[in-house]
């Protein structure tokens, strides 16, 4: 009887990972910036090994986060790329490839694995985020990604306070700190709205999961913070 417990158990584990492999997520990490002095930077300060398990960290914990815990709902990835670039900027996404400027390392000056670590949480969420079919606010897109960093607890220091900011679609910090508002009305809310902008995008999800429009929402939020 312990004998086929154990061959039964043995058959279990076999068949998890074999379904686990099945949704598992390739990442590939490329400094195509070796020589540049950001590149080095990247090399010595940070590495590949350690941006290849952030990479796969962030993943864990954006499903975690937008509640995706079996592959059915969620996007269809079997392979993300990172490069370590020589160009302008900071980073960007785009089809299941994130770049990172090795100038933007070479010229940070404080901590830069910290800072990269949030970048990469930031980045790793527009590889698995709805965008309503493109119909979306891009500030909405962008307030998303900051609102994973935030809740990763990767927030820089030069992000806007709570309560600032002109508009709630205004992007990145300003609107990651009012969605961890309207998270803190209803928890999952930003789940439950990634879920709604699989397939479109409509002003009146606000309504539908917190009661309200986004603009009323707007103005509690600038009004609890005395804005």
């Amino acid at each position: 009887m312990a004998h086929h417990m154990m061959f039964f158990l043995s058959f279990l584990v076999t068949l998890a990972a074999a379904i686990e492999g099945i949704h598992a997520v390739d990442y590939v990490v490329t400094n195509t910036a070796g020589t540049t002095p950001g590149g080095v930077r990247f090399n010595n300060v940070i590495g590949s090994t350690y941006s290849r398990q952030t990479l796969i960290s962030a993943t864990n914990f954006i499903w975690k986060t937008f509640q995706q815990n079996n592959a059915a709902n969620r996007k269809n990835v079997q392979k993300v790329s990172l490069f370590i670039d020589d160009m302008d900027g900071v980073a960007f996404a785009s089809n299941n490839e994130i770049h990172v400027s090795a100038r933007y390392i070479n010229s940070y000056s404080g901590n830069v694995k910290r800072e990269i670590t949030g970048v990469l949480y930031h980045e790793m969420t527009h590889v698995w985020q709805w965008n309503g079919n493109g119909l979306a606010p891009g500030g909405l897109i962008e307030g998303i990604a900051d609102f994973v960093r935030l809740k990763a607890g990767y927030v820089p220091s030069h992000w806007v306070q709570p309560g600032k900011g002109d508009r709630w679609d205004q992007g990145y910090d300003v609107t990651a700190r009012f969605l961890d508002y309207c998270n803190s009305l209803k928890n999952g809310f930003v789940a439950e709205l990634n879920k709604k902008m699989r397939t479109g995008y409509n002003a009146n999800f606000f309504v539908q999961l917190l009661g309200k429009s986004v603009d009323q929402l707007w103005k509690d939020y600038k009004a609890k913070y005395g804005n």
